[in-house]
């Protein structure tokens, strides 16, 4: 999962009022170099990443008796952007999002191809069953959390102007 992703995720899970457990994550290279993010390291080429904890400061409630008073508006002389400006953000925030639904999409028809209806190919390193059931349940889980996250990115990208 990109970084991008990641912190996409984070952010609709904090608009949408969602606890999110902090858990393990792993930083995934293949054989070809190329870097993932897993919630799980049981892969070769898996090195555990050391993250901050998170912090949550509760709102600030009014003391009993008095009323809570709405936010103050923007003040006049806060930074604005124009029109234009936002509307190029905002494309390139849509680019970046379809660009990394193609990549999921691709990536999934990958792994399901990998995963043949569930009989994925036996490989050479594999003479002991119990590591092709392995390799199998991993592909299983790749393949529901991609699709996971090609769900999430069409929500996002369906929300956008």
């Amino acid at each position: 999962m990109s970084r991008l992703f990641a912190s996409l995720f984070f952010l609709i899970g904090l608009h949408h009022g969602i606890a999110l457990a902090q858990s393990d994550v792993y930083l995934c290279v293949d054989e070809n170099g190329k870097k993932e993010y897993r919630n799980t390291g049981t892969t070769k080429g898996c090195k555990k990443v050391d993250l901050p904890g998170i912090t949550v400061v509760p709102a600030l409630t009014a003391p009993a008796g008095k009323k809570a008073t709405t936010p103050a508006s923007t003040p006049s002389n806060f930074p604005k952007v124009d029109d234009s400006t936002q509307r190029a953000r905002d494309s390139d925030r849509r680019q970046i999002l379809t660009d990394e639904l193609k990549a999921e999409e691709t990536k999934l028809a990958n792994i399901k191809k990998e995963f043949n209806n569930g009989e994925p190919e036996r490989q050479g390193n594999e003479k002991n069953y119990a590591k092709y059931q392995e390799r199998t349940a991993l592909l299983k889980e790749d393949i529901a959390r991609t699709e996971k996250n090609i769900e999430a990115l069409k929500r996002e990208i369906s929300n956008l102007k």
